[in-house]
């Protein structure tokens, strides 16, 4: 996405500055920005260069156009237009080109400008693309920069009773940080193997998982689910691949392969069995197992500890004091400008921030992550 059109030197303020303090990667401040790295560094280096001026938009015009359609062609485009509303391009070429043979008309295309440039036609509204939260995917350098969970398909024990096994690995290093197998994909056993982790090894900056349960809640504003909305409160963000798209989490899903074939083929007894089948599959891996992607190594022999612990209290979001601040209600819905919006249960009584960036157009904000944006057009959210 460029940068939006009536605020992009204030959007570029904002990137300059969010460079400077030196919180995010060249490539995650891109990708929040939503521009390529190449813009990116085109502004820095104006800004470093020229200071605010060379911030400024540019004119994109040619310094001549040497191949530009002859006046009279176009005044003969134009009037034919306004003789026959409702005719595009290729109606106008092939009766201009029956009553003036002699001339050399231009192309369907210049046809379709000149029309554009002169008010002739009306363009179409094309509706804001929102990405899929998980699109692009981070580019990991080191330990604890992102986390990898999913659920292996679940199966039956020996005694009858159903198994989810609930894996957690760094992505950067291949470390299996936890392999549990849980009784469902709900509830709280899995907030228990999180807190478990975030406790004993620290917050990741990043968790990526699929859209399945309990990681996504379909209705919800940005598929937050509780859990998501906890990790987002801890100041981790949640990733998520593409729907249908499980070789964007190709690592975790070659590992559950082995996973599989050394553990679950026959399943054990029952679950504690099972557990201790898991266990000893998680020590091999991590400290015996070499891997050819590491150069042979062990994951153990790299993984380290994250440096950020985990609060004794969640810490309150901050916002600035230009944001409008709305508590959510139990049903999941908030007040603005005397309309009732819907964005999720999962945030009952927590505080959301918005912030116009265009006339009408207002971003949705749960701390620093944007939920999705609000036109007061048709006071719709789309997240």
């Amino acid at each position: 996405m460029p940068w939006m059109e009536t605020c992009s030197m204030k959007e570029k303020m904002r990137f300059v500055m969010a460079r400077d303090r030196g919180v995010y990667t060249m490539s995650e401040l891109c990708e929040r920005y939503r521009i390529s790295r190449k813009t990116g560094y085109k502004w820095l280096n104006r800004f470093e260069e020229e200071g605010l001026e060379g911030l400024k938009d540019r004119s994109r015009r040619p310094h001549s156009i040497p191949r530009r359609t002859p006046r009279e062609i176009e005044e003969l485009i134009i009037e034919a237009r306004r003789a026959h509303k409702s005719w595009g391009p290729e109606k106008l070429l092939d009766v201009l080109g029956r009553r003036h043979p002699e001339m050399t008309l231009p192309a369907r295309s210049t046809v379709a400008a000149i029309l554009k440039r002169e008010g002739l036609v009306t363009g179409r509204h094309r509706r804001r693309r929102h990405r899929h939260p998980g699109r692009p995917m981070t580019e990991v350098t080191a330990a604890n920069q992102l986390w990898t969970a999913d659920f292996k398909g679940q199966f039956k024990t020996g005694d009858g009773s159903w198994c989810y096994p609930l894996t957690v690995a760094d992505e950067h290093t291949r470390y299996l940080l936890a392999c549990d197998g849980l009784s469902s994909t709900e509830g709280k056993g899995v907030r228990s193997t999180f807190e478990r982790l975030f406790r004993e090894y620290g917050l990741p900056e990043g968790i990526r998982t699929d859209n399945g349960t309990p990681f996504v809640t379909p209705r919800a504003i940005h598929g937050l689910s509780s859990l998501s909305v906890w990790w987002i409160q801890l100041g981790i963000r949640p990733e998520r691949i593409q729907p249908g798209k499980p070789q964007q989490n190709g690592r975790h899903e070659r590992m559950h392969r082995t996973l599989k074939e050394e553990t679950i083929r026959p399943p054990a007894r029952n679950r504690k069995a099972q557990q201790r089948r898991f266990q000893t599959f998680r020590t091999e891996f991590n400290h015996h197992r070499p891997h050819q992607a590491l150069g042979q190594k062990r994951p153990a022999e790299l993984w380290i500890p994250s440096p950020r612990p985990f609060p004794n209290r969640i810490p309150e979001p901050t916002y600035l004091p230009h944001y409008r601040l709305r508590r959510v209600w139990s049903s999941g819905m908030i007040k603005f400008k005397n309309h009732r919006l819907f964005l999720s249960e999962t945030l009952r009584n927590q505080l959301v921030a918005l912030e116009e960036i265009e006339d009408g157009i207002w971003s949705i904000y749960f701390y620093d992550v944007l939920l999705g944006r609000l036109d007061e057009r048709n006071f719709e959210v789309v997240s």
